[in-house]
């Protein structure tokens, strides 16, 4: 899956002043990251408030991204569940030849077991007319899937390909870089750490920052993978107070505050988001504009 090395961003979804979808931004922003070097899109994953999101509205915002995105872009869809059962009839009645892969969340709030982990994505395996992105992001679903896990589920599926780890751990990137079968990505959730594990042989990002700015942090993956060591890290630290500054009052109210600075779309959240307070907002804005100066 060369096409998921580098730079994905998750997309957010724009809403208007009334709440509803806003499918003008929704178009700018594709093409924002289509403009400045931004390798594929993740359509519909946690970024894209996709539980505050009906099912009209979700057709409606795959609708625009596929014909926004022209086949420009590979694109990979948000697939994911703490029913094992409702995952496994998506994918059996879904239409998903417009993606190249699926993105799929380990399961939340019930807080499976290992073997529950690992039973669950087996059984979308099986189901799944992709090929699937595990993502691990035990900061929202309260269960960390073990290094040990994912790379039992790497070996013993052929179409599992890659993970998405979002622990923030170095250590536990590293250990599935170590112990991974050869051709299985390790693609870094966690926006600080993004560099260290290209460094350490991971395949790249799935970014919520990089949408915002799409430059800079696409430059800053690709030298990262060519190696090019000082020159990555500068674009690193260029762009490191901003990683905190989106994640301080959550996400993805402070992404929205960047492309509301950036004319791109209003800073709406729903509920029970909220937006950035005064003062945050203040502080994003004044990083953004230092960077379109530069």
């Amino acid at each position: 899956m060369l096409s998921l090395i580098g730079t994905g961003v998750a997309l957010v979804t724009p809403f208007k002043k009334d709440f509803s979808v806003d499918v003008d931004a929704l178009k700018a922003i594709v093409n924002f990251q289509i403009d400045n070097g931004i390798d594929y899109l993740v359509v519909l994953g946690t970024t894209a408030e996709s539980a505050t999101l009906s099912k009209i509205e979700k057709e409606l915002i795959i609708k625009t991204i596929v014909d926004s995105n022209k086949g420009r872009l590979p694109l990979v869809l948000g697939v994911g569940s703490n029913n094992t059962q409702e995952v496994v009839q998506e994918l059996k009645s879904g239409n998903f030849s417009d993606f190249v892969a699926l993105l799929s969340v380990s399961p939340y709030y019930n807080k499976p077991t290992q073997e529950g982990i690992y039973q669950h994505f087996k059984a979308i395996s099986e189901a799944s007319p992709l090929p699937i992105i595990l993502y691990n992001v035990p900061g929202r679903t309260a269960s960390n899937m073990l290094p040990s896990t994912i790379i039992r589920l790497a070996t013993d599926f052929k179409n599992i390909i890659a993970v998405k780890e979002a622990a923030g751990d170095i250590v536990q990137a590293m250990k599935l870089i170590q112990n991974k079968p050869k051709d299985f990505l390790v693609i870094s959730g966690d926006d600080m750490i993004t560099l260290p594990m290209i460094l350490a042989g991971g395949a790249g990002v799935i970014s919520v920052l990089a949408e915002g700015f799409p430059k800079q942090f696409s430059e800053m993956v690709h030298l990262g993978l060519n190696k090019r060591v000082e020159e990555a890290y500068k674009l690193h630290y260029l762009l490191a107070d901003c990683i905190d500054l989106i994640f301080e009052q959550g996400n993805p109210a402070g992404i929205k505050e960047v492309f509301y600075s950036l004319g791109l779309s209003e800073n709406t959240v729903r509920l029970p988001l909220v937006n950035t307070d005064a003062d945050l907002a203040n502080r994003i804005h004044d990083f953004t504009n230092k960077i379109s100066k530069m």
